[in-house]
Parts: C-alpha cells; structure tokens; sequence
C-alpha cells in the first residue's frame, strides 16, 4: 500500500497531468478557457473571484516554498525554524481561509444565480468537489497540527518525499509516518492534478502574453426594448441576400 499510494500513484497523476494538457490543448484548443459568466453577474463575482485567486497564489507560493526550497537553504540565509514556521502557519492559515471563503462565494453564486447555474456542467461540479476536499484537508491539517497542536514541520518527511520524485528515488516508509490528515491531503491533491487537464482549470497553465494588444471585445445593445432586433441591422444598412460568392465563401 505504501508503494501504491506514495510511489505509484503520483508517477501515474503527473503523467495524466501532462499527458492530459498536451491532449487538451491539442484537440480541444477552443475549449482552453474559464468560460467565464462575468456577463450573467458581477456583483457577488467582484468579491468572490479576488478573494479565492489571492488566496490560491499565496496557497501555490507557500507550498513551492516548502516543498521544493530545503531546509538547510532557510537556515544558510539566516531565517530559523521557529521564525518561518510562524510565518508560514500566520500567512497559510490567513491565504488558506481567503481561499476558502472566496471559493465558498464563488459556489454560492454558481448555484443562486439562474443563469451562472445553468451553465455549470457536471465536470464543473466535480472540480468543485475535488479542489474543495484539498483546500478544506489541508487547511484542516495545518490547523490541527501547528495551531492548537504541538506543531509538525513537514519539510522533514514531505518535503524530502516530494523533491525525490523528480529524481526518481521515492522512498515511501518516509511517508508511512506522516500524520494521517497531511497523507490525505496529499493524496487528494495529486487527484486533483489528475482530474486538473479535463476541467475548466487549464486556464492556470495559460500566459496572458497577448492580452495588452489584443483588441478590445465590442458589445452593442439591442435597442431600448431588450429581445427586439433593430430595424437596421449590421452597420446600418438594409439588410441583404447573400450572393453565390459570399455562400461559397462560408466555412462549412
């Protein structure tokens, strides 16, 4: 079991990981997006959305520190144990909370709002799911171990695990000591890089390099009696045939 679960199973998520996203991005380039309901609502969006991404990124910094920088790296550079796990349990607790809050705005509006609601998919709800089981785990975990706890410094037992399977020298008896609550949340977040390429969670893989010069997206009312069209469409011309020309030219 300790081989399946801590040597096994991680080879096998990142490899549906990057598998998955070289697959999505290949066949489904046009599905590549948050298909974002800013247009259904805006006013809970405008709370919910910068509390969850704030605190997901300061979640994401804290956990590459951890993991990947070694220990004796904080120490050389003159920060001790006891001042960056008091740094690290302050900010993960207050990062893992804003999360935690904001994703709980985010779900109230998706399933309050008619419309937001009516264009979340089934594999919207699973994600939800998942992403919420690793924030709550791990939000539990930390708190339970290093705030009314006696304190657990993970960068002996995870962090060693964690770097070496980069370098493909996984030893699983490290992780059959680890508290129970930390090997769940581990397990339940490589899950979530599994499931991660097949949801609309890929937009974290993509670099807005083109969105200050791409043009603007130009939206025209109606008229002042919403659902009727004008009686001069297009550009305000009268409304004509297509030619024989302009049919061919259509993509099919």
């Amino acid at each position: 079991m300790n081989v399946l679960l801590w040597v096994v199973f991680p080879y096998l998520a990142i490899a549906i990981l990057i598998g998955g996203l070289i697959w999505r991005y290949r066949y489904d380039k046009f599905g590549w997006t948050t298909r974002s309901s800013q247009l259904y609502e805006t006013a809970i969006l405008r709370w919910g959305s910068p509390l969850f991404h704030f605190g997901i990124l300061m979640v994401l910094i804290g956990h590459v520190g951890g993991l990947l920088i070694p220990k004796s790296w904080t120490e050389a550079v003159g920060i001790t144990e006891h001042a960056y796990h008091l740094m690290a349990v302050f900010i993960g607790t207050v990062a893992g909370f804003c999360t935690l809050i904001g994703m709980i705005i985010l779900i109230a509006r998706r399933r309050l709002t008619g419309p937001v609601f009516a264009a979340t998919t089934r594999n919207d709800k699973a994600m939800y799911v998942v992403l919420a089981a690793v924030i709550v785990l791990g939000l539990l975990s930390t708190v339970r171990a290093n705030v009314s706890g006696n304190g657990y410094d993970y960068r002996e037992t995870i962090s060693p695990w964690f770097r070496s399977l980069f370098y493909f020298s996984p030893d699983p008896e490290v992780m059959a000591g680890v508290p129970t609550g930390f090997q769940i949340h581990v397990v339940s977040a490589f899950a979530l890089f599994a499931f991660w390429p097949f949801t609309r969670l890929v937009h974290a893989f993509s670099a807005p390099i083109g969105y200050a010069t791409r043009p603007y997206i130009v939206y025209r009312s109606r008229g002042d009696r919403p659902g009727l069209r004008p009686t001069r469409p297009g550009w305000g011309g009268p409304p004509q045939l297509p030619t024989a020309q302009t049919r061919r030219a259509r993509p099919r």
